[in-house]
């Protein structure tokens, strides 16, 4: 019976506790999450035309797209040349961040300037066009 008895005891004894470290794993996994920066992307894909002195930049941006079609594309949405400026404009009230524009090899001059101008009027520092080097 006491040998039964002790048998139990050190069955029980050797189990591990997996609490504290499923607590840490989670407490890490929520760091990652809220230290992680997300990039919006612009939801289209354009033609971007070629240039020697392309230069990378922050993470940390406003991107907006140009397609061939004339259209202005923020977060996967047409806001069209008359909605960048509150686009950008409600972007900036936190904090300043670039703009860089994603512009189809096919797009016109004019509109490219409008969607410039308007990022400009809207309050940004910045404002730059995406290339491929």
């Amino acid at each position: 019976m006491r040998a039964n008895l002790k048998n139990r005891l050190e069955q029980q004894q050797q189990n591990i506790d997996l609490s504290p470290l499923l607590d840490v794993v989670f407490i890490l996994l929520i760091f990652f999450i809220v230290t992680t920066v997300f990039v919006k992307e612009t939801g289209v894909e354009v033609d971007k035309p070629q240039a020697i002195s392309t230069a990378k930049l922050e993470r940390n941006i406003i991107m907006l797209a140009i397609t061939n079609q004339g259209e202005v594309i923020y977060d996967g949405s047409n806001i069209g040349v008359a909605g960048v400026r509150n686009t950008v404009a409600h972007l900036l009230k936190n904090r300043a961040l670039p703009v860089v524009i994603q512009a189809d090899k096919l797009v016109p001059t004019e509109l490219l300037v409008q969607v410039l101008d308007e990022s400009k009027l809207a309050g940004a520092a910045s404002v730059s066009i995406a290339t491929i080097p």
